[in-house]
């Protein structure tokens, strides 16, 4: 539908491009107490996706937030986009969302039917899960904002985290980077309607079947790709499995004319946050152009899921997951520590 007021033009940043850097996040969280309760399995401490805590043998909770200014205009395709964002953090520790809360701020020159829409987004994407959105909070501000708190639900011994990749595992991405080039591109009236209706059919897509063909091999580590980008969120899990993620950049999927806008500087902002995080613990292992290394450290919105497995079941598992997600691709691979935590191939 359109809008009165663009929105994508009431902020000043777009999707998880608008996320505080990694390094700057860490250094802000140093220090403060804490209670410590054993059944406390994965915390902030942890750089993963959400937490989880143990409520019986059988049953661990799954608790997550996200929510982000406007990366598309339309209000409902920008109220499913950050659901589905939202929702991406409790499939990335295998687990499925169930329960969901509203968090929004609607700028004062947003109609109602705008917020209406932006609200219907998202519980277009709760329903599409299996969630229920229970309720939440709304204010007025300067900037529109909308996202989830998300509950869900993991058996404890079935938790995947992002910091227990295996030396012989191979790595699998199973959704395509470049959304903040193109969002860029976007905002700047540069890139082409088919392009952008690619990417937000993407940003709008559901890592739910990733995540049910992923739980049925025995997948080591996993995380989702959002505003840290490709090699943040790699960095990420190389730091907490102690191991070096080699990133085959070839077998890297990406969207073609998100090089050629990187190639012409629309680069966003969270990418250089991003290079000035994981870029001391990556190590070119030949030439790669600027454009592409821009691509790889790009902040993806609602991205797909990086994961981890042994290499025997790593062809088994992608041709499961090219049926359904034809973009999905091997990217790499996982060896013993090595001097970088990252090494592009």
């Amino acid at each position: 539908m359109e809008t009165e007021v663009k929105l994508t033009k009431l902020a000043s940043c777009a999707g998880c491009g608008a996320k505080i850097g990694a390094g700057t996040l860490a250094r802000m969280l140093e220090g403060f107490r804490t209670h410590s309760d054993s059944r406390l399995i994965v915390g902030y401490d942890k750089s993963d996706d959400a937490s989880v805590y143990v409520l019986d043998k059988n049953t661990a909770l799954i608790q997550t937030t996200d929510f982000f200014p406007p990366i598309v205009d339309d209000p409902f395709l920008y109220g499913r986009i950050a659901a589905v964002n939202a929702m991406s953090d409790v499939y990335a520790m295998g687990g499925e969302p169930k329960l969901a809360l509203n968090i929004l701020c609607a700028a004062e020159t947003m109609s109602e039917e705008a917020i209406r829409e932006i609200l219907r987004g998202g519980y277009d994407a709760a329903y599409e899960a299996g969630a229920i959105i229970t309720g939440g909070h709304t204010i007025r501000g300067a900037e529109p904002i909308y996202g989830l708190a998300v509950s869900g639900f993991v058996h404890p011994q079935k938790v995947l985290t992002n910091s227990n990749a295996q030396p012989g595992d191979v790595l699998i991405l199973t959704k395509p980077l470049g959304i903040g080039i193109l969002t860029t591109a976007a905002k700047a009236e540069l890139a082409d309607k088919e392009i952008l209706n690619k990417i937000y059919a993407q940003m709008a897509a559901l890592n739910k079947t990733a995540r049910d063909i992923m739980v049925t091999y025995p997948v080591h580590s996993c995380t989702d790709i959002t505003g840290f980008s490709l090699l943040g969120h790699g960095f990420e899990m190389a730091q907490g499995s102690n191991c070096t993620l080699h990133i085959t950049v070839d077998e890297v999927p990406y969207h073609p004319e998100a090089l050629e806008f990187a190639s012409m500087g629309l680069v966003p902002a969270g990418a250089y946050r991003n290079r000035k995080y994981a870029g001391p613990g990556v190590k070119l292992c030949r030439e790669i152009s600027l454009a592409m290394q821009d691509i790889l450290y790009d902040p993806q919105t609602s991205g797909g899921l990086l994961f981890s497995l042994p290499e025997k079941e790593a062809q088994a598992c992608l041709r499961e997951l090219q049926d359904q997600i034809p973009h999905a691709a091997i990217v790499g691979y996982v060896t013993e520590r090595e001097e970088a935590f990252l090494c592009l191939h």
